[in-house]
C-alpha cells in the first residue's frame, strides 16, 4: 500500500527482501505481475552467486550450476528465468 507501513514479523521480513526487486522492476518500466517474479527470482539468483565466494568458485569452475525457476503451481509448468554455470 502506497504511504503505508510496511507489515511486523515474518510478513515484514518478506516484505523487506521483495521490495528491492519491485523498485527495480518498475525502474525497468515492467508492470506485469509475472514480470516482477521474474526479477526477484533473476536478482535472487544473481545475489547468492555474488554473495558466495564458494558458490561463485565452484560456478566457475563448472562443478556446479545455480537455476532461478518459475513455477506455476496452477498450470504445473516451470520456465527457467536465470542461470549461472550452465551452458547457453
Amino acid at each position: 500500500e502506497r504511504g503505508g507501513t510496511a507489515p511486523a514479523g515474518y510478513l515484514g521480513d518478506v516484505v523487506e527482501r521483495v521490495m528491492p526487486s519491485v523498485l527495480a522492476a518498475r525502474a525497468k518500466g515492467l508492470t506485469d505481475i509475472d514480470q516482477f517474479v521474474d526479477e526477484h527470482i533473476r536478482r535472487t539468483v544473481a545475489g547468492l552467486v555474488e554473495r558466495s565466494q564458494s558458490l561463485a568458485a565452484r560456478v566457475a569452475a563448472g562443478r556446479c550450476a545455480v537455476v532461478g525457476l518459475s513455477y506455476r503451481l496452477a498450470e504445473g509448468t516451470v520456465h527457467s528465468v536465470a542461470q549461472y554455470g550452465l551452458p547457453a
